[in-house]
């Protein structure tokens, strides 16, 4: 494992509470983390280097987590990256239309961090074999 790159997350989450929670666990379990608190700045982020995977709040300001989506996965380099909602927001009808978006996964708050980062582990692993 030594010298391997570590897998590269993008959290786009408005809370920095939870930014930060995510930031540590994410780091702690040997993942490279990088934060937007909205789309331009994830648009940004995503054009300087493209992550593995994607961690997104549904609830933001301007433009909502499924916009994001859509738009994140409507970039080519982005097509195939795994993105997992996080969101208090759990009725049906926003879990469908998140997995209508492309979303891998749907996990609402409040959270354990370490099923999160084992949900996030199974993404990474269903990429890798599928490429």
């Amino acid at each position: 494992m030594e010298g391997e790159a570590k897998p590269r997350i993008l959290i786009v989450e408005d809370d920095a509470v939870i930014t930060r929670l995510l930031q540590i666990n994410f780091r702690v379990e040997g993942f490279e983390v990088d934060s937007a608190s909205g789309w331009e700045e994830a648009s940004r982020q995503v054009a300087g280097q493209v992550p593995d995977l994607v961690i997104l709040d549904v609830m933001m300001p301007r433009v909502d987590g499924f916009e994001i989506l859509r738009r994140l996965k409507g970039m080519p380099a982005m097509r195939d990256v795994p993105c997992i909602f996080l969101s208090a927001r759990a009725q049906d009808e926003d879990r469908a239309r998140g997995y209508a978006l492309g979303v891998d996964e749907y996990v609402t708050k409040p959270f354990d961090p370490s099923h999160l980062v084992e949900i996030v582990r199974r993404a990474l692993a269903r990429k890798t074999a599928q490429a």
